[in-house]
Order: C-alpha cells, then structure tokens, then sequence
C-alpha cells in the first residue's frame, strides 16, 4: 500500500474521543451510569433514547447534575453527585477493561498514518482525564504517545461548545487554525471546532448519526466512519472519497485555500 504523504499544509489532527475514537457514550457511558445507579439503590435507567437526549448537555457530571436537579424539589446533594459519578468512573473503566468498549473502524489506521507522516495529534474532549486515560490504555496502548497533548474536561472552565479546549490545544501545539483538522461526532463539538476556526470533519456515530442534517451545515465534511478495507466509508458532505477511507489526502482537502 502506497504510503499517505501530506505534503500541502495541514500540520496536526485534533481528535474528540466519546463517539469519534470509539462509541463510548451509549456502549459505555450509558452502561456505566446505569450499573453506578443499580449500585447505590437508586430506580433509574437510561435507554438509549433517553441517553441520546441527555447528550446535549457536555461533560458526564453536568449530565448527571442536570438528572438528579430534576428528581426533586430540592438540589441534589454533593455527596450523591460525587459517589455516582466516581462510580461511574469506575464501572466505565471495568468495561474498557473488559473490551466492550472498542475503537471505531478507521480509527488506528488513521492515527498510525499521521504518525508516520510526522503529524502532530491531540486529544480535545469534554470527557475526563481518568475515562480518556482508560480507553486509551486498553484500545490505543502502542499508538497513546502520538496523542499528545491532551486537552480534557478538567482543562477548561467552558466546555463544549464552547471553543475554550480548541483554543488551548492549538497554543500548546503552536499552529494557526488553518493548519489542523478537528475530529468530531456531534453538533457540540461541531460548534467548538468551527468557533475555534478549524475545518471539522464530523464522523457520524450510533448517538449522533440520527440528528437533522442541518445541524451539520458547518462541518467541511460528514462521513460515517473513517473506513477500513472492505468497508468503505459513506460520504454525506464534502469531498468525494475516491479510495473510500478516510485519508490525510482527504484530511487536506479540507484544509482552506490558501
């Protein structure tokens, strides 16, 4: 297979994890939250749907805040809002472990490509450090060191969709909006990407793949997956790809004009 060489401008790829590396949220999350309410006693269970709606809130403790608000008259106590979600934080990490939790097709190829290329990479996520540590060690181990830095929820005071996270990724790496490609899967992080000034490429994933398509007018490309041999990738907006994975030739057409 012949080597995918860049060779105009684009200098980094800026990876979101929950729904882009892997279908964390509804595979894991979701699981984590549920089986962290059945360990404490509690009567609640997100179905998927359920789930999918509390997605629009960013960030796993401000989802679970934003729940338990709404469960009585009175604020939730800090003490249930930290035991749930610590464990939360536990059970997630037990089904990472345990392999439930995998990466999406295309995923490695694309990240092992950048590497070879000279690439720099970072991740940006609401999601916290210990969850994206967890995956990362599990499903990412020999390829973690090209993922850095790494720009989690703990590292900004806004998260999605707010561009904070994009904003510190791009000082530390020292490059111009112009010069990286975000990742993404949902409309919030979509909104991070393009408010911070970079070309988005949204991949569509089993939580976000049934939203309007509008709300994706902004992305520079919507694809289902990144593709793999034999399962090639689908093309909803942008370039055609010809080779049907997604490439960093691909990566660089959305790059502006210069």
């Amino acid at each position: 297979m012949v080597a995918d060489v860049v060779q105009g401008s684009l200098r980094a790829l800026l990876w979101d994890v929950d729904g882009t590396l892997a279908e964390t949220e509804l595979d894991g999350h979701r699981v984590a939250f549920n089986r962290a309410f059945e360990q404490h006693g509690l009567p609640w269970h997100w179905d998927r749907g359920t789930y999918i709606k509390l997605l629009a809130i960013s960030g796993g403790r401000e989802r679970l805040h934003w729940f338990l608000s709404r469960q009585g008259a009175a604020a939730p106590a800090p003490e249930l809002l930290e035991a749930l979600h610590n464990a939360k934080q536990g059970h997630y990490r037990a089904l990472v472990e345990a392999g439930e939790v995998r990466l999406r097709s295309g995923v490695r190829r694309l990240i092992e490509a950048a590497g070879a290329a000279g690439l720099r990479q970072a991740i940006v996520t609401t999601s916290g450090r210990e969850a994206v540590a967890a995956l990362l060690e599990n499903q990412l181990r020999d390829q973690s060191q090209l993922l850095t830095p790494r720009i989690c929820g703990e590292d900004v005071r806004a998260k999605k969709p707010d561009p904070e996270a994009y904003h510190l990724a791009l000082q530390r790496l020292k490059l111009n909006p112009s010069q990286a490609v975000a990742l993404e899967d949902s409309p919030a992080g979509l909104a991070a990407a393009t408010a911070a000034g970079l070309p988005c490429l949204v991949t569509l994933s089993a939580a976000t793949s049934q939203e309007p398509p509008a709300v994706y007018a902004a992305a520079s490309g919507v694809v289902d997956g990144l593709g793999e041999a034999g399962a090639p990738v689908g093309v909803l907006h942008g370039p055609a790809c010809a080779r049907g994975l997604i490439t960093l030739s691909y990566l660089e057409q959305l790059l502006p004009a210069p």
